[in-house]
């Protein structure tokens, strides 16, 4: 290669780093050019606070800067944005062009027909990067998440996920470690079964005045706790995390209701068997209570959702940060299929929009591999990944968080979206009340099961679109 070859070689390189990341040209293509056409036009778009998406509203003015087009990037919080994002496309006020949608949100909106799919957007050239490469998304989240009856609809943009989350500091005191082992005959490690988990949670609660780790407990301590509140996650934790690992389902492949199958039972008279190594107030515990009791260092494991991990497993935030260890949301030792509980979300397109092309232009540039990797640079390899490269990025492998990316990956390999049920949220709430009440002891799995198949069926005998 000549001197002047390399020379012109290495100022091309120097141009592209100067390119503002998220933005460098694909093959010609760029977001710059993109957006001429609606330059100086302004767009609305809904999404949920978590310490993930405050990181993304610090990037948004790359966006505006880049592409001349105005984006009111509102935060609220979970409620609020399934009820007034629901609110504002089921009424056709049209006051957001694009929403937030938690993946149980999909069959109501799609039945609505308020969701305008992408497909002609997908296909627009001027419009869509040719380095979106799609393929990269992480599955099975994204086409359980995205896809419906050959339709797309919006990307994957958040991928909230369960994972095995203990107390690493017990699990490696050699008292805990030869005692359990002369207890159950196996060594004691992150639980990679349900059943280990169990054994974990029924060797690890202590009363008061017994020994924990070669110290004298003030108060009792905990096995595990749980997410157990009438409301929130549970529900579907305990279908995703217990149900479907003992091979259960509440819907058939038709989507006719199935809750009282033998296998539902056995899976939700196991999670139930749990609650006696939880703390007395776990049935009015959120996923939001979960990580904190864990921080405070009542209890040895539990299953949390990953991103509220993030903000416990800091320092200044828990006495025990950097003491926990992670794994993926475990099996079932006697089951044939895994599962784990995530939540695919993503940001649609309203119907309502007036402004489709820009607001595309804006969702494509947020799930971007450029715009994903500032990211996670900006919060320090905080995040989870919408993307399969993402695992590979420097700020991921060298973050502290890399146990806990280790157990998101293994989660997210068996987790889908929620069924595309339009009553779904109905559902839910018949469901998780029953199941509660079989936590707290009030009902029999058997019983509880049976009345939520006649429920469900009274609300829909096909349940599912």
């Amino acid at each position: 290669m000549s001197a002047r070859r390399r020379m012109w070689m290495c100022l091309v390189a120097v141009a592209m780093m100067a390119v503002a990341p998220g933005f460098a040209a694909a093959q010609g293509w760029s977001y710059k050019d993109a957006a001429k056409p609606y330059a100086g036009r302004s767009i609305t778009i809904l999404d949920e606070v978590t310490p993930l998406q405050e990181h993304m509203r610090t990037l948004v003015p790359e966006f505006e800067k880049a592409t001349g087009i105005k984006v009111d990037y509102q935060l609220l919080n979970h409620f609020e944005v399934i009820s007034k994002g629901q609110a504002d496309m089921l009424s056709g006020r049209g006051a957001y062009d694009a929403v937030m949608l938690h993946s149980p949100q999909m069959g109501l909106l799609l039945d609505a027909g308020v969701i305008r799919a992408i497909d002609d957007l997908l296909g627009n050239k001027a419009l869509t990067n040719p380095g979106l490469d799609r393929a990269d998304f992480i599955e099975p989240a994204a086409d359980s998440l995205t896809r419906f009856r050959g339709k797309t609809y919006g990307f994957l943009n958040w991928n909230y996920n369960v994972v095995y989350w203990a107390r690493g500091d017990l699990f490696g005191h050699p008292e805990e470690k030869a005692a359990f082992k002369k207890k159950y005959g196996y060594d004691l490690a992150p639980a990679k079964t349900l059943q280990q988990m169990r054994d974990i949670a029924e060797f690890f609660t202590r009363k008061k005045g017994e020994k924990l780790a070669g110290q004298t407990l003030d108060s009792d301590f905990y096995g595990i706790v749980m997410e157990g509140i009438k409301g929130g996650t549970t529900l579907w934790t305990v279908l995703n995390a217990f149900v479907k690992n003992f091979g259960g389902d509440i819907f058939d492949a038709e989507g006719k209701p199935t809750v009282n199958r033998p296998e539902n039972v056995a899976a939700v008279k196991f999670w139930a068997d749990l609650w006696k190594f939880s703390p007395p107030g776990q049935a009015e515990y959120s996923l939001i209570d979960v990580p904190t009791v864990m921080g405070n260092g009542i209890a040895a494991q539990t299953l949390a959702w990953s991103d509220f991990v993030l903000g416990i497993d800091q320092p200044g935030k828990s006495k025990l940060a950097g003491k926990f260890v992670y794994a993926g949301s475990p099996a079932n030792a006697q089951g044939k299929k895994r599962s784990a509980e995530t939540e695919p979300s993503g940001i649609v397109i309203s119907k309502h929009s007036k402004q489709p092309e820009a607001t595309y232009l804006f969702l494509q540039w947020m799930v971007d591999k450029s715009t994903q990797q500032m990211l996670f640079d900006r919060s320090g390899g905080a995040g989870v990944p919408i993307r399969t490269s993402t695992w590979a990025l420097p700020s991921v492998k060298q973050s502290k968080f890399a146990p806990l990316y280790a157990a998101m990956q293994e989660s997210l390999k068996y987790g889908s979206a929620k069924p595309k049920a339009p009553k779904l949220f109905e559902i839910m709430d018949v469901l998780v009340g029953l199941v509660q009440e079989v936590g707290l002891g009030k009902k029999t799995a058997d019983q509880a099961m049976k009345e939520g198949q006649e429920k469900v069926q009274a609300l829909c005998a096909k349940c599912t679109l």
